[in-house]
């Protein structure tokens, strides 16, 4: 059921915030995600602050996680020894208000008026409420929030306490270790979701406390990391704290007063977070020689957002119902990604704790897209941070009898924490993504020194894996057995068309670069290898298999009820495994990544074939089911599939944003705009553009970052528009044509593009017994 579009009074269509006007029990989980505020290194849950409001409130670092060791009930070599799990984090984001001995709760007070925000122009959170209260005063409190941006590890919260009358206020501020609360485990019965630590995760090492200030720090038991905050309270008129009371898992500053109608009384709370490794480093101190005030951290959200968005907004004209939830998304990308310095992304960012804050491909292929072209520094620092774990990679690569590294499927320190190989290690195609995402950021960049150094480690050492992971047949032809592609409802198969689609590419890239590592016979190895990859085709169909055994299985019953959906929560794995259904689109991907591979036609029977037996029980697909769409003609079902990615999070469509946000989709969601209906595509030997606008969209405007220059991108119906306002000229293909494009503009008129006749492919055959007669 839809969220945030069912109820358009409740959620108003603001272009630039997303307002909730009236609080209604249920959702809030959900809600907590969508209005959580984050900078990629601290986030915090848009939770409200009386705790009986809350749901899942809590708040994240990227990285700081605890470790376990992993009991296999059945264990084998290689399997993944050491679980990652990202921690909550004490959180400051605690109050109770108590006016003339009533504590104020949504819950159950009586509330008058509500609304509250999150606002995409300059990262501010802002809940106001009035209530009234059963002594007769009408009180109105307002929070505020915002992260920092240069000093990254910085909370601003100021809480104002308003009243008509004359009243007796008792406000408690409070910093909460969640971690070690006694919480359900959700994960036992959806994957998806985080587990929990079954003994104490946070150790105290220090805890003090005085004069309405804390400084705190704790170890995790296991993993060593260290945190520490350092939390400051201001109050007007100088109101000095009744109490200080600290605690390792509860510590509180109280203040007891009057407010009168003319004098609101402010609590600004001002806190740092600081993480350290060393033994002999009290990380408080750390925190507190950062921390600054509440109207400093305000404003360096907003200078960041004022930056932000001028040359990372997209525009679409003539959809005000569709411009909040595409800046939304892009407001998400923001948060999960701007202060993550050299640090993975995680699937969730710092908004929630599902998928346990692992990094997975999804960064390399849905991420790094949207950083290399907005922010091509921290595209940079993401793969510093890749090339930084090759060292565990090329251990991981000798576990599994491969050559050069094996990145891990799912991690935080470097180390495999998939404990399901098959839908897990087996997906060796990682290691193309990391090629991919590298090749792409030095095309993209022009970076030659990251290229020569960083760059070349991370495609030598990929190409390696590949060469030795693969083979040459009896055939002649080079093949990759025992992989899971994308499509996790497909796993463990001979020749992935993706995986070797994707090899291929990180082979021949490999090859190509002048680097003294690689010998004649090593080059002449992988030339040989991409050459002659075998890619799976149905020769009865015309449509590329997605594996070699893909045609023979039997077709998916689609009579299968929805409330069995995802099917990875009601049937087993062997199930799922031996029928024709898709989880997410694979070869469709490919076709996308590497369109210089295939031709039109082929692109649209693989389109045609696969996306009707495609769930969608990924975040992952709609986006890019919706860009081959685009480019293979289907404006209406392109059009569908954007409106699908652009909403999982806002209506909640998958079931499970109480987690975090879906930031792979986010990053989807620009890729389907960019190039999906904008038509970019890269890596040849210049931008490429076909352009594919919606029918009822007047216009789409965004820039790209390339080369270090801008470009300027304006299209509508009847023309693209280019324009390098800042940066050397950019010679730039459309639609076959090359241009020159520089500071004055060039426009190059379109012509519309003919919807073709989708192909048909027969149904599912109906086995029928042979009829057995008695003989007589």
């Amino acid at each position: 059921m839809a969220l945030i579009t069912s109820d358009r009074a409740r959620f108003p269509n603001d272009p630039w915030q997303l307002v909730e006007t009236v609080h209604l029990p249920g959702n809030a989980g959900t809600l907590e995600t969508l209005f959580s505020l984050g900078n990629g290194h601290l986030g915090i849950r848009g939770a409200h602050w009386a705790a009986v409001d809350a749901e899942l409130p809590g708040s994240f670092i990227n990285g700081f996680h605890e470790i376990w060791d992993i009991k296999h009930a059945e264990n084998a070599y290689g399997f993944a020894r050491t679980g990652q799990r990202i921690l909550y984090v004490p959180d400051a984001n605690n109050f109770v208000v108590i006016i003339d001995g009533e504590m104020l709760s949504l819950e159950e007070s009586t509330v008058l008026d509500y609304r509250r925000s999150v606002d995409f122009a300059t990262g501010v959170y802002e809940c106001r409420i009035v209530w009234q209260c059963r002594s007769g005063a009408t009180v109105t409190t307002t929070e505020r929030r915002a992260v920092g941006y240069q000093a990254r590890g910085a909370l601003g919260i100021s809480l104002e306490v308003a009243a008509d009358r004359d009243i007796s206020a008792d406000v408690t501020s409070a910093v909460v270790n969640r971690q070690d609360q006694p919480v359900e485990d959700h994960s036992a019965h959806d994957p998806r979701r985080a587990g929990r630590h079954a003994g104490r995760v946070l150790l105290p090492l220090r805890l003090d406390g005085g004069d309405g200030s804390l400084r705190l720090s704790w170890e995790a038991a296991e993993s060593k990391q260290r945190l520490g905050m350092a939390v400051d309270h201001w109050t007007s008129a100088g109101v000095q704290p009744f109490d200080t009371q600290v605690d390792q898992d509860d510590s509180s500053v109280r203040y007891v007063l009057a407010v009168s109608p003319d004098a609101p009384f402010v609590l600004e709370k001002s806190v740092s977070y600081a993480v350290g490794r060393a033994a002999d480093e009290d990380p408080a101190e750390t925190a507190e020689s950062a921390l600054l005030s509440v109207a400093e951290i305000f404003a360096q959200s907003e200078a960041h957002y004022r930056d932000y968005w001028t040359t990372s907004d997209i525009v679409v004209g003539g959809q005000a119902e569709l411009q909040q939830a595409i800046r939304w998304n892009l407001f998400q990308l923001a948060q999960a990604t701007a202060c993550a310095d050299v640090a993975g992304i995680p699937a969730k960012g710092v908004s929630g704790s599902g998928y346990d804050g692992h990094y997975f491909w999804d960064q390399e292929v849905y991420l790094l897209p949207y950083l290399t072209y907005t922010n091509p520094g921290n595209a940079r620092q993401v793969l510093e941070f890749r090339h930084e774990l090759l060292p565990e990679a090329r251990v991981r690569a000798k576990e599994l009898s491969v050559d050069g590294a094996l990145f891990p499927w799912r991690t935080i320190n470097g180390l495999e924490a998939s404990a399901y190989y098959a839908a897990g290690t087996a997906q060796f195609h990682i290691a193309a993504a990391i090629a991919f995402a590298t090749n792409r950021y030095i095309w993209a960049s022009g970076d030659t020194e990251f290229q020569a150094t960083l760059g070349s480690d991370l495609l030598v050492e990929t190409a390696r894996m590949w060469a030795s992971l693969g083979f040459f047949g009896k055939d002649g032809l080079f093949h990759i057995h025992g992989v899971t592609g994308p499509d996790e409802y497909t796993a463990v198969v001979n020749d992935n068309l993706y995986t070797n689609v994707m090899a291929r590419f990180n082979l021949r890239a490999a090859a190509a670069l002048d680097h003294p590592g690689i010998d004649d016979a090593e080059r002449e190895l992988w030339e040989q290898a991409a050459n002659r990859m075998h890619l799976p085709f149905d020769s009865d169909l015309q449509v590329h298999s997605q594996d070699n055994d893909f045609m023979t299985l039997e077709p998916w019953d689609w009579n299968t009820p929805r409330s069995k959906y995802p099917l990875l929560l009601n049937f087993h794995p062997l199930v799922i495994y031996r029928h024709q259904v898709l989880k997410q689109a694979d070869t469709v991907l490919a076709m996308f990544l590497q369109w210089q591979d295939f031709t039109a036609e082929e692109k649209r029977r693989a389109f045609d074939f696969y996306d009707p037996i495609t769930t969608g029980d990924s975040t992952l697909s709609a986006c890019v089911q919706g860009i081959m769409a685009a480019e293979v003609g289907y404006g209406m079902a392109a059009l569908e599939h954007f409106i699908h990615a652009l909403y999982i999070d806002l209506d909640d469509t998958h079931g499970n944003t109480i987690d975090g946000v879906h930031i792979a989709s986010t990053g989807g969601v620009w890729s389907s705009l960019v190039s999906g209906f904008a038509g970019l595509r890269d890596q040849g030997e210049v931008p490429h553009f076909d352009p594919r606008l919606p029918a009822d969209w007047d216009s789409l405007d965004f820039h790209l970052k390339l080369r270090g220059g801008l470009l300027h991108v304006e299209l509508d119906g009847t023309q693209l528009r280019l324009t390098v306002p800042d940066g050397a000229p950019l010679e730039v293909d459309v639609r076959g044509e090359r241009f020159m494009v520089g500071n004055e503009p060039v426009t190059v008129p379109l012509h519309a593009v003919v919807s073709p006749e989708p192909t048909v492919f027969p149904g599912p055959a109906t086995a029928s017994l042979p009829v057995v007669r008695a003989a007589g």
